[in-house]
């Protein structure tokens, strides 16, 4: 596997372990949440990200991916089927499955940096559900490229102090 191949394998783990970061422990109420003016729910995002991996295998293997799948009946659902979306982009990428008609950096660039923008956002409405993610130092997390499922180790480096820790 080239070098551009590994580095997105590895910013696809980065993904997953964020994304678990993001709802590990969420409150119930979490999944839907939404804070007004016409935001996407935890659940909503979640289901986008699948999309977006979708997305990418037709660039992969041609075909369509719907935009808006349908809803699953459980948060941990459209969660699992994240993970099995993101799991089936890092076995292309793997694989060496050529890419039709964009590059890696456009991947990069594209569905790729939009999904981690959508798990920032996924962390930022835990915030707002009055149920903030403790910091940590990302640097040393324990991100393996060949861990894209819902399985993600602890923070190596929480923060141990935090103003903004629930009491």
């Amino acid at each position: 596997m080239d070098r551009d191949r590994q580095l997105l394998r590895h910013f696809l783990a980065a993904i997953a372990y964020r994304t678990q970061k993001a709802v590990r422990g969420a409150p119930q109420h979490y999944p839907a949440f939404s804070a007004g003016n016409r935001t996407r729910t935890p659940a909503e995002i979640v289901r986008h990200m699948a999309s977006l991996m979708g997305y990418v295998t037709t660039h992969f293997l041609g075909g369509s991916y719907p935009v808006k799948p349908d809803p699953l009946p459980t948060f941990a659902a459209e969660v699992a089927r994240f993970h099995e979306m993101l799991q089936r982009v890092g076995d292309l990428l793997s694989a060496g499955t050529p890419l039709r008609d964009i590059t890696t950096e456009q991947l990069l660039q594209g569905p790729f940096a939009d999904t981690m923008t959508h798990v920032g956002q996924l962390a930022m409405l835990r915030r707002l559900a009055d149920s903030p993610v403790a910091p940590e130092n990302f640097i040393y997390a324990d991100i393996r490229a060949d861990r894209l499922n819902a399985e993600q180790p602890p923070p190596a480096r929480p923060d141990k102090d935090w103003p903004e820790a629930p009491e």
